[in-house]
């Protein structure tokens, strides 16, 4: 059986190329938030810098898009709006070695299988595609990861719309699977409306009937969240028993709820600076091992532009960061690997499928 996570192979430094390349340059940031000219922008795959006499530094939390800072021979991988005056950031756009940076594609790659034929059918996921191999592999990734891993979820609504989903999830929460929670007011919203009102968007979560004066249902429990103060004080004031955000206020599981521009109310809870969001969100981008992104687009290639494909452990093993993309349509999953995402795994089916799906595999 393959190892549930995929052992490194580092790059040969070795290589004439690479043992025969240059100290990587920096130049200093002019000002607060403005890079220097020709500066190296990040991607999600391990990068090296070149120190001198073959000493190769990785970059131990990355993200694409961000910058190279090198100080006393430690990289810290910045967005440029953290930039300081004076801080050294590295330049050069070549990622072979030429200007001492060297961007490791292949470190995860399974060794090469014999060669296929060059004409061949079904080479790429679709909704026709058979996903069995994907689930078992998620269920091994998050067994594992339950114990010795950081794993994130990003929810959509939809996921609590759904009395069935909605349980699911909260088991999941209860049963350890879930370290971090990221979503948008809305989640939060009609999750605490199901278990106040036991509708979503004022349908019933069972039998999808709409209820009367239903509409209103969620607008009066952010009114009552509001009122209390808070979502824990919410819960406590008016007895709500379950639910996903009940879940994680009774396991102590951080969610970060980021706001939009569509929002209602919204909760107290919701982060409406979306630069402080995104700054809550990289908190936990930083240790994520497994992200699993369900029917949420924006969220999903927000979280995805924040997370390495690869994560620096503690006794300085590398692994990979694996990430899991759920949705209805290729189109989420396609627009997230347009957006530099490459390594997520898709997964076509609805909300309600795919969790008692994994609830039914992991409850065991």
């Amino acid at each position: 059986m393959e190892p549930i996570i995929p052992g490194y192979i580092p790059p040969d430094f070795s290589l004439p190329e690479l043992a025969s390349a240059p100290v990587v340059k920096t130049a200093p940031a002019p000002k607060d938030g403005v890079v220097p000219a020709n500066y190296h922008g990040t991607s999600n795959y391990p990068e090296y810098l070149h120190l001198g006499g073959g000493d190769w530094l990785l970059a131990s939390e990355s993200r694409m898009d961000s910058v190279l800072v090198l100080k006393d021979r430690q990289v810290d991988v910045v967005e440029a709006r953290r930039v300081k005056q004076g801080d050294e950031v590295v330049i050069g756009r070549t990622e072979d070695g030429e200007e001492g940076i060297y961007v490791h594609t292949t470190g995860f790659e399974p060794p090469s299988m014999a060669e296929g034929d060059k004409f061949a059918f079904r080479t790429r996921g679709t909704r026709e595609t058979p996903f069995s191999r994907s689930y078992d592999d998620l269920y091994h990734v998050l067994r594992h990861d339950r114990d010795h891993g950081y794993i994130t979820w990003v929810l959509g609504p939809a996921v609590a719309f759904d009395k069935d989903s909605r349980d699911a999830m909260q088991g999941l929460i209860e049963s350890g699977y879930c370290h971090s929670l990221l979503a948008g007011n809305a989640l939060a919203t009609h999750d605490l409306e199901a278990a106040y009102f036991r509708t979503g968007l004022g349908q019933d979560i069972y039998t999808q009937h709409l209820k009367p004066m239903g509409h209103y249902n969620h607008l009066d429990i952010i009114n009552e969240v509001r009122k209390a103060g808070s979502i824990k004080q919410a819960i406590s004031d008016l007895q709500l028993k379950d639910g996903i955000i009940y879940a994680c206020e009774k396991e102590k599981v951080p969610y970060v709820l980021a706001g939009s521009i569509r929002d209602d109310g919204p909760l107290p809870e919701v982060i409406s600076d979306v630069y402080a969001a995104q700054d809550a969100m990289r908190t936990h981008a930083r240790k994520t091992t497994t992200v699993i992104a369900l029917a949420t687009q924006l969220h999903s290639i927000a979280f995805g532009n924040m997370v390495p494909s690869y994560r620096v452990m503690d006794d300085g093993s590398v692994r990979p960061v694996f990430f899991y993309i759920v949705d209805m349509t290729e189109f989420s999953a396609d627009k997230l690997a347009n957006r530099g995402s490459a390594q997520a795994v898709a997964i076509l089916t609805n909300a309600q499928d795919f969790m008692m799906n994994l609830w039914n595999n992991l409850k065991k």
